[in-house]
């Protein structure tokens, strides 16, 4: 291996600056766990329940989630991994190289305010499941109304901030495994209060044909009407929010700081773990188990919080499900967030930026309209970076084929990008002032956006220089990413081989871990399938709020155990 001068400005280098290596790319088994464990969590639980609110119907749920989820994952699997695979980057440095460090620190404050807020809404998600056990009343306006919902609040965001200073690996590893039981658990929660809400239209426990279904839908959960008694949206706003909802990832391109570790372009697709299971099948789960739980309490939809929700349909382990899925989603953001503050604070630590950015995004959590709101946010926070999205599209697919000089920017040295800042402004003026028009639905704003970006970026940059040629600096540019190449191999011969645990005792540990998820399930059958009449449902959903949670501790203890084990093994080699 080479040493000394050779390979010195790549040592000074932190890794994150650089193109992963090839010997730290992954197969796509690892993505498709990971988008199921990000895109299962406790939003599933607000985003279900406002579909109710806003008066879908029944069949444009089941269409337009489906249409819409796909789009999303094609637009990961044709817009986001392409870019990510071909330069093995994060959009942070990327960006930097492409519109360089103002427009950099720009977009980071843009981070720091959407993570923080995604973040807080998920610490006020956790706290309605504490503020239940604890009997303190509901918070259903925009600001708290009650001191004790405060500082619970508090305590679950000091709780959450602490974390992501100082323990966020062993929180990643704890949402891996968490993913599992928390698809099986949306998938419980709706088998156990369908019956409820069949018992309360066609007067028995389960719809008799797929007609019956569907009708109990239109009548009970997806009515068609929304909560203030006018006719809901319909097919095509329902895809457009399907399909929006993760426009800041795939569109807005943040995902390229998991893709670029994809060893294949076509990886995009594995996002379907986490838009097929997480979004169609746990937000129509959510819908059925708030309007359940609505029915159980006598109470409209729009009164429940997740609390209620998860209580009803899952007994003890509702109050797990929201802490848990709340608590791992508001780490995972909040350490974003600090990430994005420490790259425009560089003086300062990532555990300094993210206390600082914590406890202002615990004040936000005290405020319940974050998270009654997180649909629009979500979309708005989309907005918002999509444009970015649309430059940096712009620079590496467009420009190449048109004959422009892709990193034209960074080869003339420029401090201040100019067409790519006046290109973000131009392009929030224009989705916006859209919206504001009313032109078209808010959930497709991003697509016009987008386009409009890319051409305004386009004509600019020609202006600046993107359509001269650089090919000493081309030259140099491929020379030096050669050199990070070699860099990366002789340093992966160095590195030991992976450790496999292949030992009795974990496969054992495995084996009970999933014996207690398919026993929970098998319970949710016996509540669905196996109550002739009410007071065989009921019996049988005590049952099975009673042992779910007996499975629900085995699960934990046996899976957290084996990824120990693992981890514990690896460090010892």
């Amino acid at each position: 291996m080479q040493t000394g001068k050779d390979y010195q400005q790549f040592e000074d280098i932190d890794v994150e600056q650089l193109p992963v290596s090839k010997h730290k790319l992954h197969n796509w088994t690892h993505f498709a766990g990971l988008y199921a464990a990000e895109h299962v969590a406790a939003t599933e639980f607000v985003i279900g329940a406002t579909f109710v609110a806003l008066g879908a119907k029944t069949m444009d749920i089941i269409i337009g989630l489906l249409i819409g989820n796909i789009l999303a994952v094609l637009s990961w699997t044709f817009i986001t991994s392409p870019i990510a695979v071909d330069t093995r980057l994060s959009l942070y440095n990327y960006l930097n190289k492409i519109a360089g460090d103002s427009m950099t620190k720009l977009y980071n404050w843009a981070n720091v305010i959407i993570f923080s807020v995604i973040s807080a809404a998920m610490i006020t998600v956790s706290s309605t499941a504490v503020r239940f056990v604890f009997d303190i009343p509901q918070q259903l306006d925009w600001y708290p109304n009650n001191l004790w919902f405060v500082l619970i609040v508090m305590c679950v965001g000091i709780v959450v901030v602490l974390i992501a200073m100082f323990g966020f690996k062993a929180v990643t590893e704890f949402a891996g495994v968490c993913a599992p039981w928390l698809f099986v658990m949306f998938i419980s929660g709706a088998m156990v209060l369908l019956p409820a809400l069949s018992l309360d239209v066609l007067d028995s426990t389960l719809p008799g044909s797929w007609q019956e279904l569907i009708a109990l839908g239109n009548q009970s959960i997806w009515t068609g009407i929304d909560s203030n008694g006018e006719p809901g949206i319909g097919l095509v706003e329902v895809i457009g929010f399907a399909w929006a909802a993760n426009t800041i990832t795939h569109f807005g391109l943040i995902d390229m700081a998991l893709l670029r570790y994809a060893k294949k372009k076509v990886y995009g697709l594995t996002t379907s773990s986490g838009m097929m299971f997480g979004h169609f099948v746990a937000w129509i789960s959510a819908g059925i188990m708030g309007a359940g739980a609505a029915v159980i309490l006598g109470k409209s939809i729009v009164e429940l919080d997740p609390g209620d929700v998860a209580y009803y349909a899952l007994g003890w382990s509702g109050f797990v499900i929201v802490i848990i899925a709340g608590w791992s989603t508001a780490i995972t953001n909040l350490y974003r967030a600090g990430l994005a503050a420490q790259a425009i604070f560089k003086s300062h630590s990532r555990k300094k930026t993210t206390l600082t950015v914590g406890l202002f995004t615990v004040v936000i959590a005290c405020f319940p309209f974050v998270f009654s709101q997180i649909l629009p946010l979500l979309t708005y926070a989309g907005l918002l970076v999509v444009p970015v999205g649309a430059i940096v599209f712009a620079e590496h697919q467009i420009f190449p084929r048109i004959g422009y000089t892709r990193y034209w920017s960074s080869f003339k040295q420029l401090k201040f990008n100019t067409p790519a800042i006046a290109s973000w402004g131009i392009g929030l003026v224009f989705g916006f002032g859209l919206n504001a028009l009313n032109v078209m639905s808010f959930f497709y704003l991003f697509i016009p956006t987008w386009i409009f970006t890319i051409i305004i970026y386009t004509l600019l940059a020609a202006r600046y220089g993107a359509k001269k040629s650089y090919p000493e600096e081309e030259r140099k540019e491929q020379e030096y990413q050669e050199s990070i190449s070699k860099f990366q191999d002789d340093k992966a011969e160095l590195e030991p081989d992976p450790i496999i645990d292949r030992s009795i005792f974990t496969k054992i540990l495995n084996v009970v871990s999933v014996v207690a998820l398919i026993i929970t399930l098998v319970l949710a059958g016996l509540v669905l399938f196996g109550s002739a009449n009410e007071n065989n449902y009921i019996t049988n959903r005590a049952l099975f709020y009673k042992y779910a949670f007996i499975c629900t501790l085995l699960y934990f203890i046996t899976a957290y155990w084996a990824t120990r084990r693992v981890k514990i093994k690896k460090e010892k080699h």
